[in-house]
């Protein structure tokens, strides 16, 4: 009788450890699958890099070829194409428009979180109704707004509407509400440290991972940014990478060079992988370290 017990409490075991096994072999079928669908557009454009107008056009590859910098100088050479200036256009309006987009966004995180104020909770819901309007509709009537002020064909009108980042904001009040405590920023107060230096040398340092992350978003919306540079933006000289890859896909058919496109857009690409680089190790950082130690 005995043995009968542990023979069948075996074979139940044996069978859960089946089960378990075919669920593990499941998700990971299914992980491979997604990390396949993931990285094959980025493998297409890398191939593509390296394949010329003729090649890309007539056949697929899932190998490299030998014309990149074939590609490279057309995208270079080509003076339709500032290439180099419309880099530097866009390293300045994602730079400075990030950097002020997370750090107005903290400070005004902080200050919904810290201060107890009469219509804190109205100003909040209204921060949050407008982050549910989408930003063509604003994009339109600011874009008319500057062009009346005579504004357009410059960069600080892509860079300073970037401080009002709804979404920055929420995401920032939400971490702060789980790992930002208030007992330090009263202790702070009565040792008699200001504001501003309890918000820059004690709150940013604990929100470090949540900077990383929204620096990155931040960045990358910049960088991408396409509709609100269009409406502003006709000076080549002005224009950002976006506004450039746009002309190239819109150039005369008889010039067409898919091989061009494909390297350009893989120029314009690498900044945002030194960033996402650059960024991550304090990603990891942050959540181990703090502006306390014990």
């Amino acid at each position: 009788m005995r043995e009968n017990k542990n023979m069948s409490k075996k074979k139940s075991l044996l069978g859960m450890s089946a089960i378990l096994r075919t669920r593990r072999i499941c998700v990971y079928i299914i992980l491979i699958i997604l990390t396949f669908l993931c990285l094959f557009p980025i493998w297409t454009l890398l191939v593509n890099m390296t394949r010329n107008n003729g090649q890309i056009a007539t056949s697929f590859s899932f190998w490299f070829g030998n014309s990149f910098f074939e590609n490279m100088k057309n995208v270079f050479s080509d003076d339709h194409l500032p290439v180099l200036s419309a880099l530097g256009n866009s390293v300045v309006v994602s730079v400075f428009g990030s950097l002020l987009c997370v750090y107005f966004s903290a400070l005004t995180a902080y200050a919904i979180e810290v201060y107890q104020f009469k219509g804190r909770e109205i100003i909040f819901k209204f921060i949050l109704v407008i982050m549910m309007i989408p930003t063509t509709i604003s994009g339109v009537g600011l874009a008319r707004m500057l062009t009346n002020m005579g504004q357009s064909d410059m960069l600080w009108p892509l860079i300073i509407p970037s401080i009002a980042s709804p979404v920055t904001f929420f995401y920032m009040k939400q971490y702060m509400e789980s790992v930002l405590p208030l007992e330090m920023i009263e202790a702070a107060r009565i040792d008699g440290a200001g504001e501003f230096r309890i918000f820059n040398q004690m709150a940013l340092p604990i929100i470090k991972p949540a900077l990383a992350v929204q620096l990155i978003f931040a960045f990358v919306s910049n960088w991408n940014n396409f509709f609100i540079p269009a409406l502003l933006i006709s000076d080549n000289q002005k224009k950002t990478l976006p506004l450039i890859i746009a002309a190239v896909k819109a150039s005369d058919p008889s010039s067409f060079d898919m091989g061009k496109v494909y390297a350009l857009i893989g120029f314009a690409i690498i900044p945002l992988v030194i960033v996402y680089l650059f960024l991550s190790k304090f990603i990891v950082a942050g959540t181990t370290e703090g502006s306390v130690k014990g």
